[in-house]
């Protein structure tokens, strides 16, 4: 099998694709939508992707991925523990620090760290953890990384501090993004999307109505804008059971008929208290 993910080698997508399968023959691409194009083009069979993070909350690329590109599914979702760790080249100490490169969200889940110990330094965001700690080391300036403490051995720099998210349960979670969703198990989730194509009370309410009628439990309901206005919003669900269950099934049916345009990403297994 060949899995695609946020690379370079070093990321947290990295640990989370060996995580889900390690026998896998992995395949580094730059961002997180190049790694759902592989699978949409056959280059890769599936691809794990973030969408999600305790601290930072949606990881908005994945999910907008799953909005408006067609033919993808989740497939597995999987969470892991993240420990983000200050990194710089030899000879760098954190006095020394004027610019701090990472991904944005490893930025945000870092905020207090950054605010207390490199209160004069520049936040950079890089498209990967890994990938900031080789622009730390190549800057111009004095310059820090945060990311896995592998990307550390990895492209030789030295470990300034460990463990500096805000908070120690900092975790992700990932989904597996393939061309097909799996077979019931008998403890899944269903991830979908719907929007109005009007803007009046109720409308929302009347959907919440449908899961609540049925015993459904809502694990998650965020919004994402339609890119078609303000005040104009995609709703994602994700759900207690799989689609092929008929109490699902009939539900997702009636829901529908409430709204203008709906999607369901897939239907898969809940992750285990581990992840």
């Amino acid at each position: 099998m060949r899995l695609a993910y946020l690379g370079p080698p070093g990321t947290f997508s990295e640990e989370a694709a060996v995580s889900f399968a390690p026998d896998a023959e992995l395949v580094p691409l730059p961002t997180i939508t190049a790694s759902a194009v592989a699978v949409l083009s056959g280059e890769a069979d599936v691809a794990v992707a973030p969408v999600e993070n305790s601290l930072q909350g949606a990881v908005t690329e994945t999910l907008d991925l799953l909005i408006h590109r067609d033919g993808l599914r989740i497939s597995h979702e999987l969470a892991i523990d993240v420990v983000h760790n200050l990194m710089a080249a030899p000879g760098v100490k954190v006095s020394d620090v004027k610019r701090v490169y990472s991904h944005p969200q490893a930025l945000g889940q870092c905020a207090r760290y950054i605010a207390e110990h490199l209160p004069g330094a520049e936040a950079a965001a890089a498209i990967s953890t890994a990938g900031a700690v080789e622009q730390a080391i190549s800057a111009d300036v004095p310059s820090a990384a945060i990311a896995p403490r592998r990307a550390a051995a990895l492209y030789g720099a030295t470990l300034l501090a460990e463990g500096i998210q805000d908070d120690d349960s900092n975790m992700t979670r990932f989904v597996v993004l393939a061309t097909e969703d799996s077979a019931p198990t008998g403890d899944d989730k269903t991830s979908v999307c719907f929007s109005f194509d009007e803007d009046r009370s109720g409308l929302l309410f009347g959907v919440m109505e449908r899961f609540a009628q049925a015993g459904i439990n809502l694990a998650k309901v965020e919004s994402r804008p339609t890119r078609v206005g303000l005040g104009r919003y995609y709703f994602l669900i994700d759900l207690d059971g799989h689609r092929r269950d008929p109490k699902v099934a009939a539900v997702l049916e009636s829901v529908k008929e409430l709204v203008s345009e709906f999607k369901i990403f897939g239907s898969y297994p809940k992750h285990g208290p581990s992840g």
